[in-house]
């Protein structure tokens, strides 16, 4: 008998069923397979809620979500660990060529829902009704009150660069006006504790009032109303109908970045973002869906 070619037969049965174990470990699909994301910490409400029901529907799928500043989740995207990231901008012409040089393919991105920066008060607060122009010299110093701005970090998150960008139109924020705290938890519990501070985070955090937790976030705070953004001199909050609208001065979006150039699980949670079921829970969660039309209509209450 041939004792070496039977233990090489047998060494190459041994072989083969470790690797084609290996590959299915590895691989994943649209609906299984395990992938790490990176999210804006703005929106882990929403985000958390998404990842909920799509593991409910998908049982093989894990999607483990880190929650971050926004800056930080771009630094992920460079990570061969992170299949995607979730933020409130896309990709601009230099980052796309930057990433198509990087890993030989360009990420594919898109918008998913419309979200707002809400302004929060101390329920003893002698004013929750704000203009621009009142905000911006809170921010800037320029008012010379004693009102305070807190948000969710000085540096690196997508609420200061909004902030920066869309109010103050790129000057600083007076450094003693304007300080941090560690999240969007933080500042809604410090704002609940001070009557001279005004708090910015994401409506996601305090718009759904089917939510228990948000319910008691509102239980310690009040939303401002902002000057609106169309001709009427009136103040709006940032309620669905004034997001979609853009009646409400401070409206974002919300996009994915998917690494993937195949069909895997990356893809799969980005489809489900986009369509119905995805879309109907951002509608839930008071954001504005970005993908399905929804009709407003006005009604009357006798």
């Amino acid at each position: 008998m041939n004792w070496a070619l039977i233990l090489a037969a047998f060494a190459v049965i041994i072989f083969s069923g470790c690797s084609g174990g290996d590959q299915r470990t590895d691989l994943d699909t649209p609906n299984s397979g395990t992938i790490h994301i990176s999210v804006d910490e703005t929106f882990r409400p929403v985000i958390d809620s998404q990842i909920e029901v799509f593991e409910a529907l998908n049982p093989k799928a894990k999607i483990i979500a880190e929650y971050k500043s926004e800056a930080e989740c771009f630094k992920d995207l460079m990570k061969d660990s992170t299949r995607m990231i979730i933020v409130t901008r896309g990709l601009t012409e230099q980052e796309e060529k930057f990433y198509k040089d990087s890993f030989s393919y360009y990420p594919s991105y898109a918008k998913i829902a419309y979200d707002a920066i809400a302004v929060i008060v101390n329920n003893n607060a002698p004013d929750s009704v704000f203009t621009m122009s009142k905000i911006r010299g809170i921010l800037d110093g320029s008012t010379g009150d004693k009102q305070l701005a807190v948000f969710d970090g000085l540096k690196e998150t997508s609420t200061i660069r909004f902030v920066i960008d869309s109010i103050l139109k790129g000057k600083p924020f007076d450094p003693k006006k304007v300080f941090a705290v560690k999240n969007s938890q933080a500042v809604i519990d410090y704002v609940s504790t001070h009557d001279n501070v005004l708090g910015f985070v994401g409506v996601s955090w305090i718009g759904n009032k089917e939510d228990t937790s948000e319910l008691s976030f509102l239980k310690k705070v009040r939303i401002a109303s902002l000057e609106c953004t169309c001709p009427d001199k009136t103040f709006v909050k940032p309620y669905q109908a004034n997001i979609m609208t853009k009646r409400y001065p401070l409206v974002r979006g919300l996009y994915y970045i998917l690494k993937e150039n195949y069909n895997g699980l990356g893809g799969g949670f980005a489809n489900f973002l986009q369509y119905e079921k995805g879309q109907l829970i951002f509608r839930r969660a008071y954001l504005w869906p970005a993908k399905m039309n929804f009709t407003i209509r006005t009604a009357t209450l006798n």
